[in-house]
């Protein structure tokens, strides 16, 4: 993985770094590099294309935290709780792809009072649950669309709020 400069100079580069990952094995790896950074209470947004490498980088998250349970996408099932194999905090992963309506729609899943305790990691969350809390991770992957093959995947990390003003993203592209 290499870094690049900042996707979208609007974004403090202090908590905002691109990164290039060039297979899913890079992805899982950089899913595994994010554990390092995450702890309970953290919310992380994932967005990009269909095949992006969304769930590859949560199993790398999930292998890092060391929970239990083959993380895959929770499309049909919207969430799945992965508990901790060790001290360490579970890891919720949410699929919102099929959800259309923001936090009300949500709500059943009581992401509030697993957040605290957990890493949240939602999948097409943008638009339908940064009102859980105003720091969170924001993790967009692009990739080439179309009949290509490319594995080639550009992912801007960006920290929002007091929690992720310092953490050091840069740390991700080592």
């Amino acid at each position: 993985m290499e870094a690049a400069a900042p996707h979208n100079p609007a974004e403090p580069a202090a908590n905002s770094v691109e990164l290039t990952v060039t297979s899913p094995e890079q992805m899982r790896e950089l899913g595994r590099r994010l554990a390092k950074l995450v702890r309970a209470g953290d919310l992380v947004l994932l967005s990009g294309e269909l095949g992006a490498g969304k769930t590859t980088l949560t199993r790398g998250l999930g292998e890092g935290l060391g929970v239990r349970g083959a993380v895959t996408s929770p499309t049909f099932v919207i969430a799945r709780v992965h508990p901790s194999l060790g001290d360490g905090p579970p890891l919720v992963h949410v699929d919102a792809y099929r959800l259309a309506g923001g936090l009300d729609e949500m709500e059943d899943l009581d992401l509030d009072v697993s957040l605290p305790e957990s890493v949240i990691v939602v999948e097409w969350g943008e638009g339908k649950v940064e009102e859980l809390t105003d720091d969170r991770l924001r993790i967009v992957i692009h990739r080439a669309v179309g009949d290509t093959t490319d594995e080639v995947r550009q992912v801007t990390v960006t920290g929002l709020g007091e929690r992720w003003a310092g953490a050091g993203l840069t740390v991700l592209s080592a």
